[in-house]
């Protein structure tokens, strides 16, 4: 880490679980327990039942609202500005990383936070143009991740020394990708997770733990170019 000149993350699930924020499919417990993944987080599923949908993601972005990030959060912000260039890479959709202070990231599955237009997929609190529905700016099953944000990503897999891939089972594509992609073209790939996952075996590190005390020890072997000059 101390010699590296570009450093890209992947963060999954588990980075915000850390700050009590339950999976995708955690979540579906009590009133959404008798619901499929597939029933509700669907463009069809949309189509069919648009309340049902929004009922899901608005006590999802309600959830949101009640956690903050996390040391691990923290340790990838502060380390932006450690090094001479940063990508983070994230699959989580809650905004947790911005409000840890990180600015250069890429949402591979968009953000719960943000509406857009069901039709036109154009950013907006409601759409004027079409008088389509609105939706979650997240990506469901059956749809393709964003052209742009997967490029920036795997842009990111071939450019960088290190790669961090904190927080992820490594098994949903084309995310999953991105570690083998940086190691076919020289960097060296970390993982960090309390448990054994897909890219275990091919990591070149595997650091076994939960990402809050990972990343901020990580962190403490990079000097401060701000205290030293």
């Amino acid at each position: 880490m101390q010699r590296a000149r570009f450093v890209a993350a992947l963060t999954g699930a588990g980075v915000s679980a850390e700050s009590g924020l339950a999976t995708f499919r955690d979540a579906q417990t009590g009133l959404w327990a008798r619901f499929d993944p597939r029933e509700i987080a669907t463009p069809s599923a949309f189509a069919r039942n648009p309340k049902l949908v929004w009922d899901w993601y608005a006590w999802r972005r309600e959830r949101v609202g009640t956690v903050q990030p996390n040391a691990g959060h923290r340790a990838l912000a502060e380390l932006e500005a450690r090094v001479p260039e940063f990508l983070l890479v994230t699959q989580n959709v809650d905004g947790l990383h911005q409000r840890a202070g990180s600015h250069s990231v890429v949402e591979l599955h968009g953000n719960i936070t943000r509406v857009k237009c069901s039709r036109e997929g154009s950013i907006v609190e409601r759409c004027v143009k079409c008088g389509a529905f609105l939706r979650p700016d997240v990506v469901w099953f059956e749809e393709l991740l964003p052209a742009d944000a997967l490029s920036a990503a795997e842009d990111a897999a071939r450019h960088c020394d290190l790669l961090l891939v904190a927080g992820t089972s490594a098994e949903v594509y084309p995310a999953a990708g991105l570690p083998m992609l940086a190691q076919e073209r020289g960097a060296t790939v970390v993982e960090i997770n309390p448990n054994a996952t897909a890219l275990s075996s091919r990591a070149d590190y595997v650091l076994r733990g939960p990402s809050g005390k990972i990343l901020p020890a990580l962190l403490d072997s990079v000097s401060d170019p701000r205290r030293e000059s």
